[in-house]
């Protein structure tokens, strides 16, 4: 068996490959597309023969895709967790050639700190609810530079909804000077394009959230409509992964810091150190 230590970068994948003796048999770079990958799995099977290959690389934008690539060649790959891999390997000095010896030398002595990872259906998931609130953001921005508009010119909002009927009348008569009211006409049509967007993806989620397992017991708490629903359960995956209600509260951040010292225990505000689009932040 070969150990390989994956490192990424924009440009190109640096590896490096241990023996089980922990012995460097190659280390060089391969294009980290889909094609370079395939041909990095071909090379070390040209040059090493038919050979067993566990590898593990830090978790980074574009991981995923490495690790999908490398498993349906044959590879066995890890993503670790970076902020550990930091405190179990500290370096003074360090390159993407020392890293991928790391990530090499963590995975012969089996102590890669590996993440678990989504299926690609609940990959599809997230990335659905995750758009849905990107758009949502968006048209909240929008909506508020138009209101500060408003206030830069001295024109006060006697209506509850400013882009509801009534509030689209006051906007078409309201006297701006130029180029601000051309960037206020603007602002109102990315909203109407926005809104129709956010529409069709509600009504996508709301059809592949109907028979979801977890949204009726989600829905049960204050304050949990389908929506956000299907965008925790989404964020959740796999709940049984959890061995317990305590581990799941720690992944999603919305549970007391705790602060321990001989016989001192006191518990602060919340950690927030989840998925921000599960609530943590």
């Amino acid at each position: 068996m070969l150990r390989a230590g994956l490192h990424l970068s924009c440009r190109r994948l640096d590896y490096c490959l241990l023996d089980e003796e922990g012995e460097r048999v190659e280390m060089a770079a391969a294009p980290p597309d889909g094609d370079g990958l395939q041909g990095l799995v071909a090379g070390v099977e040209r040059w090493h023969g038919p050979v067993e290959v566990r590898a593990a690389i830090e978790s980074m934008n574009g991981a995923r895709f490495v690790h999908d690539t490398l498993e349906r060649c044959g590879w066995e790959v890890e993503v670790a967790d970076a902020q550990k891999v930091k405190g179990l390997a500290p370096l003074a000095c360090k390159n993407d050639r020392i890293d991928a010896w790391v990530m090499a030398e963590l995975s012969r002595r089996d102590l890669v700190p590996a993440i678990w990872l989504a299926s690609f259906e609940q990959r599809q998931e997230c990335e659905r609810a995750r758009w849905r609130l990107y758009l949502v953001r968006k048209r909240s921005s929008l909506k508020h530079r138009i209101h500060a508009q408003l206030l830069a010119f001295g024109h006060t909002c006697p209506v509850s909804d400013l882009f509801g009927r009534q509030g689209r009348k006051l906007l078409a008569r309201l006297d701006f000077p130029e180029p601000w009211r051309g960037g206020v006409l603007a602002a109102i049509a990315m909203i109407d394009d926005l809104e129709a967007q956010i529409t069709d993806i509600d009504r996508e989620l709301k059809a592949l959230g109907a028979d979801h397992p977890y949204i009726p017991t989600l829905m049960t708490a204050p304050g949990i409509a389908w929506v956000l629903g299907y965008t925790i359960a989404a964020e959740i995956g796999d709940i049984h992964r959890f061995s317990s209600p305590a581990k799941l509260c720690g992944y999603t951040g919305l549970c007391p810091r705790v602060y321990q010292s001989g016989n001192t225990d006191r518990r602060g505000p919340l950690t927030h150190a989840g998925p921000k689009y599960c609530g943590g932040r």
